[in-house]
């Protein structure tokens, strides 16, 4: 004779603590990742001759990753506030855009030669490219 035995086991989660969990890891991980790529970009221009100087003051390679990370938090807020939208992806994809063209403002006003904006504007599209999809993609197309 054979006998069977059969467990069921539920789940249950808490809704938010789980959205929390979704957005924290990956916003760390793209905020790293951009925050090494906006610093090569600069190392790399740093080396080629590009100054990164205003007022006599040298933006350090290190404030490069500083500034990005808090972009990627201000990101990452930004995304949690967004849940409560209609649409929170979309509507999160066209704040941080706008954003992301307004960050820029500075770079291009202030006394910054040529090579110094392209590069300051790039690494600003570079650290968007990264964080922004990676958030964007873990928010609800529609709620």
């Amino acid at each position: 004779m054979t006998s069977t035995l059969t467990t069921t086991s539920v789940t249950t989660t808490d809704r938010a603590a789980d959205v929390r969990t979704s957005l924290w890891r990956p916003t760390l991980v793209a905020g790293i990742v951009a925050a090494a790529a906006t610093t090569a970009i600069a190392a790399v221009a740093d080396a080629a001759g590009v100054s990164f100087e205003v007022d006599g003051e040298a933006i350090p390679l290190g404030g490069f990753a500083q500034f990005t990370l808090v972009g990627a938090l201000l990101g990452l807020v930004i995304a949690r506030l967004c849940r409560r939208a209609a649409h929170p992806r979309s509507t999160f994809v066209r704040i941080t855009v706008a954003l992301t063209a307004l960050s820029v403002v500075p770079d291009l006003t202030m006394a910054f030669d040529g090579a110094s904006r392209a590069v300051l504007v790039l690494t600003h599209a570079v650290a968007a490219a990264i964080v922004v999809p990676v958030l964007a993609r873990r928010l609800p197309a529609a709620r």
